[in-house]
């Protein structure tokens, strides 16, 4: 009896084929109106899983990835940041941010290691969990800036602070949407030597 996965290597197999084919053919142009360009850029993302390193965060909060022999260089605040969303794999809205304040501001003291006064710590988590202001977009760039400088657009997107958005239903004719905020590295790759 053939599972699915026994069908599913099949259909790959038939499609290499095709594929090299193709390419034999010098038909790439045919290849890609085939597989399409959406199509292409999940394999690429798909492809860019197995070249992810791992992340250490060392016990005095330097990030390193071990498998690129790299420091990602970032101040406290984008550090606590990038903790915090470690923290929640499941995402969280920029605009429910107020409601972990503390957690946020305990992780933010943690990686300053005494070097910033507490007013300073709140004035700047205060600005970060305002809904109003954009101090939260502009550490989410910086983040994803110092992670660019050592890996592809494709590895990037499991590093960096990105968007889903979950569509739900709230026993309403309307439709709701979260637009949660998550890093998708997964996490058995994340080595937290600070904890």
């Amino acid at each position: 009896m053939e599972t699915n996965n026994d069908k599913a290597q099949a259909i790959a197999n038939e499609v290499k084929k095709m594929v090299m084919e193709l390419q034999r053919m010098g038909r790439t142009d045919l290849l890609l109106r085939a597989i399409s360009v959406p199509v292409l850029e999940e394999l690429r993302i798909e492809a860019a899983k197995t070249s992810l390193s791992r992340l250490r965060i060392t016990s005095d909060y330097h990030f390193i990835l071990t498998d690129y022999g790299k420091e990602v260089i970032m101040t406290p605040v984008h550090k606590a940041l990038y903790l915090f969303f470690l923290n929640h794999p499941e995402g969280v809205e920029f605009k429910d941010l107020v409601d972990h304040s503390e957690e946020i501001t305990r992780l933010y003291k943690a990686t300053t290691n005494g070097s910033l006064d507490i007013e300073k710590i709140n004035e700047t988590v205060s600005r970060l969990v305002n809904p109003t202001d954009n101090a939260i977009n502009e550490k989410c760039s910086r983040i994803k800036a110092a992670f660019a400088e050592h890996m592809d657009e494709y590895a990037l997107k499991y590093y960096m602070i990105s968007s889903h958005v979950t569509r739900y239903f709230n026993n309403s004719a309307r439709v709701w949407f979260k637009r949660l905020k998550v890093i998708t590295l997964p996490r058995h790759l994340v080595i937290k030597e600070y904890e």
